[in-house]
């Protein structure tokens, strides 16, 4: 199957890559839904709850403190399978990322066509005016950051009980849909509504890399559980 992979990737410049939170774990980055997970963390409040909307705006405290503590990970690296990417979208073979990380290692990498799904730890906004702020910004802070205005800042990440961002799942979407391979890592596809991005793929080479096996592996012509760094630096030889 490397092989096969290897020749796909080969013969197509247009390549779409949907990436999971297991495409950041090599990087030290924990997901969610794994043993050591952090919906298997102890905190007052559940994660998912903590990660709300309506969490923000009631305990903004609690919500920065989950946040800078496990959401917020400055030192890490991007791996081999964001190092294969970059190397792929300068050989002019991957057309877009789409990604449903907050991270920013994809651009850390090199990567320049990134679709972040769930935004990004590195913009943040005042809930007020809107001036933006670093992430360095935020982290040099205590409790609630605060703008120069007197509004909250808030990371610019999707909360559980947010939208996606209209134009960013449009873009994923046209860039799915006109993929002649796709290759999907990193996620068990049960996140919603990103998880739907599959079925607007028009093509026959689907490509799954997951350790563990997804409710859509019948659908690919190539299905790898196994770590995506590590196919990446065989199929890539990064």
């Amino acid at each position: 199957m490397y092989e096969e992979l290897r020749e796909l990737i080969e013969s197509s410049d247009n390549i779409v890559f949907f990436g999971g939170a297991g495409v950041s774990t090599e990087s030290g980055i924990p997901d969610f839904r794994s043993t050591d997970g952090l919906y298997n963390q102890n905190y007052d409040y559940p994660p998912e709850e903590i990660i709300s909307h309506s969490f923000f705006k009631q305990n903004p405290a609690e919500f920065y403190r989950f946040y800078r503590d496990r959401m917020v990970y400055r030192d890490a690296k991007p791996n081999k399978a964001h190092i294969a990417l970059a190397k792929l979208e300068e050989e002019g073979k991957i057309k877009a990322v789409i990604t449903q990380n907050i991270d920013g290692l994809h651009q850390a990498a090199g990567s320049r066509n990134v679709l972040e799904l769930h935004g990004s730890i590195h913009r943040n906004y005042c809930c007020r005016c809107h001036k933006f702020y670093t992430l360095d910004s935020i982290m040099e802070t205590e409790g609630v950051p605060y703008c120069s205005c007197g509004g909250i800042i808030k990371p610019d990440v999707v909360l559980y009980e947010e939208m996606l961002n209209e134009t960013v799942l449009s873009k994923a979407v046209d860039y799915i849909r006109k993929a002649d391979v796709l290759i999907i890592g990193g996620t068990s596809l049960v996140v919603y509504p990103a998880a739907n991005l599959i079925y607007y793929y028009q093509g026959d080479k689907l490509v799954l890399i997951n350790k563990s096996p997804t409710g859509a592996d019948n659908m690919a012509r190539i299905s790898l559980h196994d770590a995506i760094g590590r196919v990446f630096a065989e199929v890539c030889g990064v």
